[in-house]
């Protein structure tokens, strides 16, 4: 099982990504984890996370293929 991770903003900034691919996460909370182990500094940024392109704050169950996306605050005109 992979999912992939889309970075926004600040966010591919502090990761130095765009995107990354995570194997064998099975709930949004275990993939969160993954990665703020990975980039330990995420945690000091606010963002919302969608998955499959809806926004969500529970911890659901991820399935193969899945797109997540975290998105920092953003304002347009």
């Amino acid at each position: 099982m992979e999912v992939k991770v889309l970075f926004f903003g600040v966010l591919a900034e502090v990761s130095g990504t765009y995107f990354k691919h995570y194997r064998e996460v099975k709930l949004l909370s275990d993939l969160k984890h993954r990665i703020s182990d990975d980039f330990p500094e995420i945690v000091h940024y606010s963002f919302r996370i969608s998955v499959n392109n809806e926004i969500t704050d529970n911890d659901i169950l991820l399935k193969s293929g899945d797109e997540i996306a975290l998105m920092p605050p953003f304002s347009g005109g």
